[in-house]
């Protein structure tokens, strides 16, 4: 049967390289299951592959995108069972990599059927968000969902507005369309989860940050502070620098911060991955095991 191998784990951990490793090996692409990759520019800050890398392996999903584009996990999982339903002709393994939760269980789970936003309706939202704060969405929230107002993260203005979107849209609380129900693949997934002790990736990730401001982060950045208030760019290590470029912190503390936040990151992504009983664990903290050896004998 035809397989899609997920290598998952928290930012910073080292997935790239052996995600590379692993499609040499099996001589196959890589789908890359990152939100902020998938945009144009945004390279130092998202640590995307070298152009070393890309040439080591064919990626799919990495700078396709413009930073105006709006795209969807929805619109990912579609994208990329379509995709698979090719690339599985001519390959019998897929390896697929990142540390975008959303975009991994999309593709393994399955996303319910909502249905696609007006454009401007988001557009009117958006701009009343920006103009009232989050309050006066969260209240029609209320008033048309009262069962996902109660569940929903009220201070995830990014969930808020795409509910209400959403109930606006089909006339039905947003609630009755969410079914959580996974979805049948004609292929095979083996998800793979890489970890490190916590300190050991705490210490990665805090040196994969200087090594971004090194490579020229805060230039990279300060291209693209005139679009700070579009969605492909609130995301960390872009929106502490636009707090620089603002004038409301110093460059020594938006660093800081960048830090603080993808260390906060990290223990978000573990926390989701736990939920999950089907993914097979590597320390790669343990000179005992061969992290590629391990992933070939799960396929």
């Amino acid at each position: 049967m035809k397989k899609l191998i997920v290598i998952l784990g928290p930012t910073g951990v080292g997935k790239t390289d052996l995600s590379i490793d692993i499609a040499n090996h099996l001589q196959c692409p890589i789908i890359s299951a990152d939100s902020r990759q998938i945009y144009k520019g945004l390279t130092i800050g998202t640590d995307a592959p070298t152009q070393e890398q890309l040439q080591r392996a064919k990626h799919y999903f990495i700078g396709s995108l413009s930073i105006d584009d709006y795209f969807s996990a929805s619109q990912y999982e579609n994208k990329v069972i379509e995709l698979l339903a090719d690339l599985h002709k001519s390959h019998n393994n897929v390896v697929m990599t990142g540390g975008s939760m959303m975009y991994i269980d999309a593709v393994c789970k399955g996303i319910d059927d909502i249905p696609s936003i007006d454009p401007f309706l988001r557009e009117q939202l958006l701009e009343q968000y920006q103009k009232e704060g989050l309050d006066p969405i969260r209240m029609q929230l209320k008033l048309r969902d009262p069962i996902f107002y109660d569940q929903v993260d009220l201070k995830n203005h990014k969930r808020v507005i795409h509910a209400l979107e959403v109930c606006i849209m089909t006339g039905k609380p947003y609630s009755s369309l969410r079914t959580n129900k996974v979805k049948e693949r004609p292929f095979e997934i083996v998800r793979i989860g890489l970890n490190r002790p916590r300190h050991l990736l705490y210490e990665r990730i805090n040196a994969r940050v200087d090594q971004m401001i090194e490579r020229g982060l805060v230039e990279e950045a300060r291209r693209f502070y005139p679009h700070k208030h579009l969605n492909s760019l609130n995301t960390v290590g872009y929106k502490e620098l636009f707090m620089y470029f603002d004038g409301e912190c110093t460059l020594e503390f938006a660093i800081d911060k960048i830090k603080q936040h993808s260390r906060n990151y990290a223990r978000k992504q573990l926390s989701w991955y736990n939920r999950s009983d089907d993914i097979h664990w590597i320390d790669l903290s343990d000179k005992s095991v061969d992290p590629k050896g391990f992933i070939l004998s799960k396929i």
